[in-house]
């Protein structure tokens, strides 16, 4: 008389702690998740009927991108862990603690767009784990798949669709012209996914657990968690959250932070929208929420900004650090990004800069770049110049809200200057660097666009 045993699979986790339940290890993984999902084709319907977008940034809806790879042929799925946002650390966090889930969603997207060849594209830091994590998916026979590893440059753009495609196939990675989606013509010319770890892990849980299981986090229009990087806070890191969860719960029950102290948050990184504490009352950490405020969640960062901060000054070095990281490929990059943080830094320094002429600046780059990194860093500059209205202000006259006293430099004053006005003087050359005139910037952006 034989016997079998019945593999009782783990129960769907509850709650809104999902991507990080389990540990690095497989047995753990599947201790807690159970065995590697299967299905094909057939789990499209599934993934669409979830809501899931991606969580690399542009919130785009997963299953469009999977739809738009499967009409191709020999498809090619890369998963993007590249992170080049330095206020980010949520996909180093889950390739670290969650390895498997992710290879999971990968080998997942990978069977929906009848892929095979897969790539995973990260710090080289990260690899090394990866490579454990292969290595022990075949030992056991969990999944023999192979998935080519390939280190991400250290650079803000690193991460962006075509600089991942482009580094993968051995050249630089920096962005390329996109006449072409990278879904019909990506690596060597054939239909390409390229899909954030996060979301290929969350694909993981839809493909075990079902649409109506992922949509009970969330709101009904974007449903699901988000990783989300907190800095600035009390408590730091990364956390697992709802979206829809109104930033003051955010800052205050995972960030341990009175809101009272908060002077603004950046929400979405570097490219991203400072938003002032007196609109937090009605922000969430949701596209539809965050959509009047001129922002949106990005790829879950927020950065808090304390009283004791000076906007200006934060703004400030992202501006700096963004114009740094240029591709350096058309004109609105390799001129216009140095002219706005030349321009922007002795305005956070104390210095009378007329602020209309960084707003021109700003409209002067946006929108004629190569890739979406002028728009990014001219959005934030509109940000700054906004929501820091009052410090711009002061600080045309040489003092700061922050601080309380003068900057530090000697301001040249004019008859204009009242004691509670904002006029503002020229720039005294003697105490800034040199900087281009609008005109000259100009005439460089339409040369070398």
């Amino acid at each position: 008389m034989s016997t079998t045993t019945a593999i009782i699979e783990p129960a769907a986790p509850t709650g809104v702690r999902r991507l990080l339940l389990a540990g690095p290890e497989l047995a753990s993984h599947t201790k807690c998740f159970g065995p590697a999902p299967t299905g094909g084709a057939t789990l499209l319907d599934a993934v669409t009927a979830s809501g899931l977008s991606g969580r690399g940034g542009a919130a785009f809806p997963a299953a469009r991108k999977l739809a738009a790879v499967a009409a191709g042929r020999r498809a090619v799925v890369i998963a993007n862990g590249a992170e080049g946002e330095p206020a980010s650390s949520k996909d180093a966090v889950l390739l670290s603690r969650a390895p498997h889930l992710v290879l999971d969603g990968l080998g997942i997207a990978a069977d929906i767009v009848g892929a095979r060849e897969c790539h995973l594209y990260a710090p080289a830091t990260l690899l090394d784990g990866v490579r454990r994590a292969l290595d022990e998916r075949r030992a056991s026979g969990y999944d023999r798949r192979t998935v080519r590893l390939t280190a991400s440059a250290q650079t803000f753009l690193s991460g962006e669709k075509t600089a991942v495609v482009n580094r993968i196939a051995g050249l630089p990675a920096l962005p390329g012209d996109q006449l072409i989606s990278t879904s019909q013509a990506g690596l060597r010319g054939r239909p390409t996914l390229v899909h954030n770890v996060e979301t290929l892990a969350h694909l993981a849980l839809v493909a075990r657990y079902g649409p109506r299981w992922f949509r009970t986090a969330g709101t009904p229009d974007e449903p699901g968690t988000m990783l989300v990087t907190l800095s600035g806070t009390t408590a730091t890191g990364v956390v697992e959250v709802p979206l829809g969860i109104p930033l003051l719960d955010l800052i205050a029950r995972h960030g341990r932070t009175d809101p009272r102290t908060v002077r603004a948050i950046l929400v979405g990184g570097y490219h991203g929208t400072w938003i002032p504490a007196a609109a937090l009352h009605r922000a969430a950490l949701s596209s539809a929420a965050l959509r009047p405020l001129h922002a949106s969640p990005g790829a879950g960062v927020v950065r808090v900004l304390s009283r004791t901060e000076c906007g200006l000054r934060a703004s400030a070095d992202i501006i700096t650090y963004l114009a740094a990281q240029s591709a350096r490929q058309c004109g609105p990059c390799r001129n216009g990004l140095p002219a706005l943080a030349e321009t922007f830094a002795p305005l956070a320094a104390g210095h009378p800069v007329d602020p209309r002429d960084i707003a021109r600046l700003a409209n002067l780059v946006d929108g004629r770049g190569a890739c979406a990194h002028p728009d990014g860093t001219a959005r934030l500059v509109r940000s700054a110049l906004d929501v820091f209205a009052q410090d711009v202000a002061l600080h045309l006259h040489g003092r700061c809200q922050v601080t309380g006293h003068d900057q530090g430099v000697a301001i040249p004053r004019t008859a204009t200057d009242t004691a509670a006005g904002t006029s503002t003087t020229r720039i005294d050359t003697d105490r800034t660097r040199p900087m281009r005139s609008l005109s000259k910037v100009a005439s460089e952006n339409a040369a070398t666009s």
